[in-house]
C-alpha cells in the first residue's frame, strides 16, 4: 500500500511539477491597523490592530511549455478593535486559503535569475480559487454576540515584478493584486438568530451569491526580496479589503500592515531521479 501511494504521488508530481526549477517557500508575519463593521453585531465601526501570518509556496508547472506557475497561500488573521466610545471590543479571526495558477507572459520562472534586460520584468495573470472561514465576537452583546464567516470565491490574480541588482545582489520587487469575481457566502438574514438557523432549522436565504457589485473586495501585496547568505529576507506591505452588503447586513474589514519574513528556494527532485536514488 505504501509503494502504491508513493507511485501515485510521484505520478502526480511528474504531471505537474517542472523537473529542475526550484519552489519558493515564504513565511511572513504582519502587524497593522484594521477598521471593522458588521451591522449584525453593531451599527458602529470598530478600529484596532490586526496580526497576520502568511505561508506561501510557489512553483513552476510543466503546463503550456512551463509558463504556468502554481501558488499556494495560507493566511491566518487575528484582530482586536474598539469603537470610539471604547465600551466594547471586537475579537476576530480568519483562516484563508488560495490556490492560484499564474500564466507567465514576461520573465523567468520562480527561483531563476534574469538572463537579459527584458527578462528582468515579470508579468503574470491567472485564475484563483479562495476559501475563508472565520468569525467576529462582540464582548458587549448578550444576544447574538458572534458572527460566523464562510465563503468561497473564484478570483482574478495579476502579478508584476522587476529584478535589479543592488551592490551585486539580485533584488526582486513584486506586486500581486487579487480580486474576487464570483462566489458564495454564508450569512444570516436581518434579525435572524443562529438559534433559528441551526436549532429550529429555519433557513432564510442564508447561502448567497457574491460578486463585485454586492461584495467588492481585493488583496494587494507589495514585496521586496533581499538575498542573504542562506535565505532571502522578504519585506512587504499588504492591503486587505473585504466587504459585503447582503441580506440587509453590511460588513467590511479594511486592513493594512507591514510584513517581514523569509524566503527559501527548494529544489524539486524529479521522479526519475528519486526512483534511481531509491
Amino acid at each position: 500500500m505504501k509503494h502504491f501511494a508513493a507511485i501515485l504521488w510521484l505520478s502526480l508530481c511528474s504531471a505537474t511539477a517542472a523537473a529542475q526549477a526550484p519552489a519558493a517557500h515564504a513565511n511572513l508575519f504582519a502587524i497593522g491597523r484594521a477598521r471593522q463593521l458588521d451591522t449584525y453585531l453593531s451599527p458602529l465601526e470598530y478600529r484596532g490592530t490586526q496580526l497576520t501570518y502568511i505561508n506561501e509556496t510557489e512553483r513552476p508547472l510543466t503546463l503550456l511549455a512551463s509558463r504556468v506557475q502554481f501558488q499556494s497561500t495560507l493566511q491566518l488573521d487575528f484582530s482586536t478593535s474598539k469603537p470610539a466610545s471604547d465600551k466594547a471590543t471586537f475579537l476576530g479571526g480568519n483562516i484563508g486559503y488560495a490556490a492560484t495558477w499564474h500564466y507567465r507572459f514576461l520573465g523567468t520562472p520562480t527561483g531563476t535569475l534574469p538572463h537579459d534586460s527584458r527578462s528582468r520584468f515579470t508579468l503574470m495573470a491567472g485564475p484563483q480559487l479562495t476559501t475563508d472561514i472565520g468569525g467576529l465576537y462582540n464582548t458587549r452583546n448578550g444576544n447574538n454576540p458572534a458572527q460566523a464567516y464562510l465563503s468561497a470565491n473564484l478570483a482574478a490574480s495579476v502579478v508584476a515584478g522587476y529584478t535589479f541588482r543592488l551592490r551585486r545582489m539580485p533584488v526582486s520587487l513584486r506586486e500581486q493584486l487579487d480580486v474576487p469575481l464570483i462566489g458564495a457566502m454564508f450569512t444570516p438574514a436581518y434579525g435572524q438568530s443562529y438559534y433559528e438557523i441551526f436549532a429550529l432549522e429555519s433557513s432564510d436565504h442564508n447561502i448567497r451569491a457574491i460578486h463585485p457589485f454586492n461584495a467588492p473586495s481585493l488583496t494587494n501585496r507589495l514585496t521586496l526580496d533581499l538575498p542573504l547568505r542562506h535565505a532571502t529576507m522578504r519585506l512587504g506591505y499588504i492591503i486587505d479589503v473585504r466587504q459585503s452588503d447582503v441580506n440587509s447586513l453590511r460588513r467590511h474589514s479594511y486592513a493594512h500592515a507591514l510584513m517581514i519574513g523569509w524566503l527559501r528556494y527548494i529544489n524539486i527532485v524529479p521522479p526519475q531521479r528519486y526512483a534511481t536514488a531509491k
